[in-house]
């Protein structure tokens, strides 16, 4: 599933475009998470790798998390779900916890990069 493939029902501007736009298909993204903006995991960042089992695609869930489930059949980081759904990264944030935290997605952090590391791509960059 590719971004165009998405409905992009949180995407006001996309659906502007749309002559046959409905004022009633648009949905605030504080809708779908109830108000709240922080994710319940803790450290979720950009980059965090998840995917789904496909058991998951058989549970009973919302719209916009059956989407994340469909397309974390493949790994997908927390950036590309944003993208993908149209949605401020701490809204797929908060998607992805709560589907992490119910059983539906395995989340997989990167390991953290060391200081020796860091440096060393510092001084790559400021050779460039």
């Amino acid at each position: 599933m590719t971004t165009d493939d998405n409905p992009g029902w949180f995407d006001r501007d996309r659906q502007d475009a749309d002559e046959d736009h409905d004022d009633n298909e648009f949905v605030r993204p504080f809708v779908v998470t109830g108000g709240r903006t922080t994710p319940v995991i803790d450290g979720l960042r950009i980059e965090t790798i998840v995917q789904a089992p496909p058991s998951a695609l058989s549970a009973p869930l919302q719209l916009e998390q059956r989407t994340v489930v469909q397309l974390c059949q493949e790994p997908m980081s927390i950036a590309e779900i944003g993208a993908a759904l149209h949605v401020p990264l701490g809204l797929a944030k908060v998607i992805v916890s709560d589907l992490a935290v119910a059983g539906y997605l395995a989340v997989r952090e990167s390991a953290e990069l060391s200081v020796s590391a860091i440096e060393r791509i510092r001084n790559l960059v400021r050779a460039l």
